[in-house]
């Protein structure tokens, strides 16, 4: 009866429970490896429960693969929403695989993502290896499977299309790495999908893609489209009380993509690319933005456990933190947005993208991409308005980004990217916090200087001075991003305004509600 620790904060007997009573929770968190079988399971997968001495967990799929065992055909534990841990880990092994899923080793190999993270490459092979059973590539490989099974079973893409916008170099190597996965050729894999009624989606025109992302609900739809409306930038953004759909640069070339509600509550994702081989790193970048692979009931769960607390979660379960689909535009629209409000930062940034962002077509009702860096570096202060110390900042960033000086990935360590921007001018605590927040998925960051932050902890009856605010929050670890969205959705309403211009009490703060 082995284990590699594949949650660190559950033992082989709490694992070996979930699996017992088909705890959907876990799904995605670890898979259950059985010798007498050769294959390896959900933690939910609904056939018999083995013997605990021929169950074997694995953080990964991939580590699974590793040691010989094949996907269950019954359960498919690749269609399973991703790992939580990876954003809750800052560590190595976690950072690598938030870079994996964006794609790094198929853009740059393992050297490139060796280098990003400090390490050579057969170091970092040996590191992975012995904390998630799997070197890079297997992990990559892995990666690779899971997006060629969801377009075989949610498109009617020509396999070879499936191949190449799964990542993989040949046909040949795509039908030997999807027969080795799951047991079956590309061909029976799409003949077992289920032809329920809304199941199964086309493409109707080529590079177009709609698919289905999983997720781990309750799933606080309403809020998350809520927050990208109120940010929608004009030509490169799009958003509705149902759907958004924006704009995005990719290795090759701009794509598109859209994010709604189906009938039967689960997210849904359309896209449209000029290269298909983008299509991996847009699933991961989409399903980063609206946190689908978050674990709401054990966020709900730890935040509810305080009075204070629990009438915000019952009335909100399934909180998300929206990330960042480009880090390097996150950043420029947090400084953008860091001392004035909501509205007068979309202005601002609507303004740069129409002056400055390249125009695409083909796209529903986008036209734009957000500027690049070198654009925001050579032209920034032509277009921005305000303090000329703020636009000297933004434009300082912009350049320090697209020279390679500043780097900022969903990779980074939390800490020295902290430091890295703080390092800036004109980027201070409440910044560098916010993108570490949004770019990493980091889901204990507290913003105790954010002025919406104290006026919801005021509303909900906490200490609103931020050093008693941050000592009360540290009992929240390590789901104080969580904490931080509910307490922006406890701010109370503004009272009307008495006289036309008078003054607003978020617009004159250093720091405003997450107007990023």
């Amino acid at each position: 009866m082995t284990s590699i620790a594949a949650h660190p904060s559950m033992t082989f007997d709490e694992r070996y429970r979930a699996i017992d009573s088909r705890d959907t929770r876990f799904d995605g968190q670890f898979v259950t490896a059985v010798s007498s079988t050769r294959i390896y399971c959900r933690p939910s997968c609904p056939a018999r429960t083995p013997k605990p001495s021929n169950v074997t967990f694995y953080p990964t799929s991939a580590a699974a693969h590793e040691a010989g065992y094949r996907a269950c055909k019954r359960c498919l534990p690749e269609a399973a929403p991703g790992s939580p841990q990876w954003n809750l880990r800052g560590d190595t092994a976690g950072r690598a695989m938030r870079l994996i899923a964006d794609g790094v080793v198929e853009r740059e190999g393992v050297p490139g993502l060796a280098r990003r993270l400090g390490y050579s490459p057969r170091h970092l092979t040996r590191l992975l290896s012995a904390e998630l059973g799997a070197g890079p590539l297997a992990l990559s490989r892995a990666h690779r499977a899971q997006t060629a099974r969801m377009l075989l079973v949610g498109t009617d893409l020509p396999a070879a299309d499936v191949a190449f916008s799964s990542g993989f170099a040949s046909v040949r190597q795509f039908n030997d790495t999807v027969r080795e996965v799951f047991g079956l050729t590309p061909l029976e894999l799409r003949a077992r999908r289920r032809l329920a009624a809304g199941s199964r989606a086309e493409a109707p025109v080529p590079g177009a893609i709609d698919l289905v992302l999983p997720h781990r609900g309750p799933l606080d739809a309403d809020g998350l489209f809520a927050w990208m409306a109120a940010r929608a930038v004009d030509g490169a953004e799009v958003a509705g009380p149902g759907s958004f759909a924006r704009t995005l640069r990719l290795a090759g070339g701009p794509a598109w993509f859209e994010l709604r509600l189906d009938d039967a509550g689960r997210v849904r994702l359309r896209a449209r690319l000029t290269h298909l081989g983008d299509l991996s790193t847009l699933v991961t970048r989409a399903r980063r933005l609206f946190d689908l692979d978050a674990d709401p009931l054990a966020v709900d769960d730890a935040l509810s456990r305080h009075p204070e607390l629990a009438p915000l979660v019952t009335a909100l379960p399934g909180i998300r933190v929206p990330g960042a689909a480009d880090p390097h535009e996150m950043l420029i629209r947090a400084m953008v947005g860091q001392q004035i409000t909501v509205v007068a930062a979309r202005t601002a940034l609507s303004a740069l993208t129409a002056e400055l962002g390249e125009t695409v077509e083909g796209f529903d009702g986008a036209t734009r991409l957000f500027p690049t860096m070198s654009a925001i570096a050579e032209r920034g202060h032509e277009v921005l308005r305000g303090p000329a110390a703020r636009i000297r900042s933004i434009v300082g960033a912009a350049a320090a980004l697209a020279d390679g000086t500043l780097t900022l990935t969903p990779g980074d360590d939390g800490a020295d990217q902290r430091a890295a921007l703080l390092a800036m001018p004109g980027i201070g605590p409440w910044t560098a916090d916010y993108v570490r927040m949004r770019v990493l998925g980091d889901p204990d960051v507290f913003l105790p200087g954010d002025v919406a932050v104290r006026a919801g902890a005021a509303a909900v009856g906490l200490p609103s001075e931020p050093r008693a605010l941050t000592e009360w929050t540290a009992r929240t670890a390590p789901w104080r991003s969580y904490l931080t969205a509910h307490l922006w959705r406890a701010v109370p309403p503004r009272p009307p305004r008495a006289r036309r211009g008078a003054a607003s009490p978020l617009r004159t703060t250093p720091e405003t509600k997450a107007t990023a």
